[in-house]
């Protein structure tokens, strides 16, 4: 049922007329011991999904604001396989469906079917590996999919056509559109045709849309919301929960409620 909890968790959002909002944190950062407390916090302000980021020394997908949170949990000693015994730990006192975002050598080290069959345990209900192309994906599916796993595929800006067709098939849980060209990060505007490529993707995929990266303030969270299903927000995240301001947290995904939707237009 590990799938199913992500499509759940969208349909009683998106059938409110709600969008989604999926914050991003890192495990590890402040120390696995807070992880529960985080997870709880952002399950009880409202968040859809929460993707948890797993340290690594050669994040390439990241920006500054990630990659210190990463440097801050790896020296704590955080690895994957810690922070899989600790929601495992937990799993029976959340509700929030849990997305892993790693890269694909962390998962090797572990072993790829042990770490699926470890992610099923724990209660992790989907993947995201930005290093992981179309092409290698056989390197996890079938372990994933025997676990009930879900592998959601990013679709970047600069993806041509008929490759953001495939990604669109293929992906599960949601798509996950990346909104800038680049790493993770707060970003003061978007590009000019981003509206129009966040409405071709709904056109092409049957799951939900979110729109990601660079997303770092309510109007942008409503701005983009407008032609998806929601969005996904890291780096502002992460740097609240450091600098512990959870009040600017609660504004970001208050944004993503029908009221913020129809106040803002």
């Amino acid at each position: 049922m590990s799938k199913q909890r992500i499509n759940q968790a969208f349909q009683e959002v998106l059938a409110q007329g709600n969008k989604s909002f999926v914050p991003y944190i890192m495990a590890g950062d402040g120390g696995l011991d807070s992880l529960e407390e985080k997870v709880q916090f952002l399950q009880d302000s409202g968040a859809t999904i929460l993707e948890l980021g797993v340290p690594f020394s050669d994040p390439v997908a990241d920006g500054p604001t990630i990659q210190e949170a990463g440097i801050r949990a790896l020296k704590q000693g955080v690895s994957l396989r810690a922070i899989l015994e600790k929601l495992g730990q937990f799993k029976e006192n959340r509700s929030i469906p849990i997305v892993l975002m790693t890269y694909l050598n962390p998962i090797y080290v572990y072993g790829v079917e042990s770490f699926a069959e470890a992610c099923r345990t724990a209660g992790v209900s989907g993947l995201i590996i930005p290093d992981l192309p179309l092409e290698e994906e056989n390197l996890v599916a079938k372990e994933l999919q025997a676990n009930d796993i879900a592998l959601i595929r990013l679709a970047s800006l600069t993806s041509p056509p008929e490759r953001l067709k495939e990604l669109a098939r293929r992906t599960e849980g949601f798509l996950y559109a990346v909104t800038v060209t680049g790493t993770t990060g707060a970003r003061g505007a978007f590009h000019d045709n981003l509206q129009e490529h966040l409405a071709s993707l709904k056109n092409i995929c049957q799951v939900p849309v979110l729109a990601g990266f660079g997303v770092s303030t309510p109007e942008h969270v409503k701005e983009l919301s407008a032609n998806c299903d929601g969005v996904v927000v890291g780096s502002k995240i992460v740097d609240a929960l450091h600098q512990n301001n959870r009040d600017e947290i609660k504004t970001l995904i208050a944004a993503a409620s029908s009221k913020e939707q129809t106040t803002a237009e």
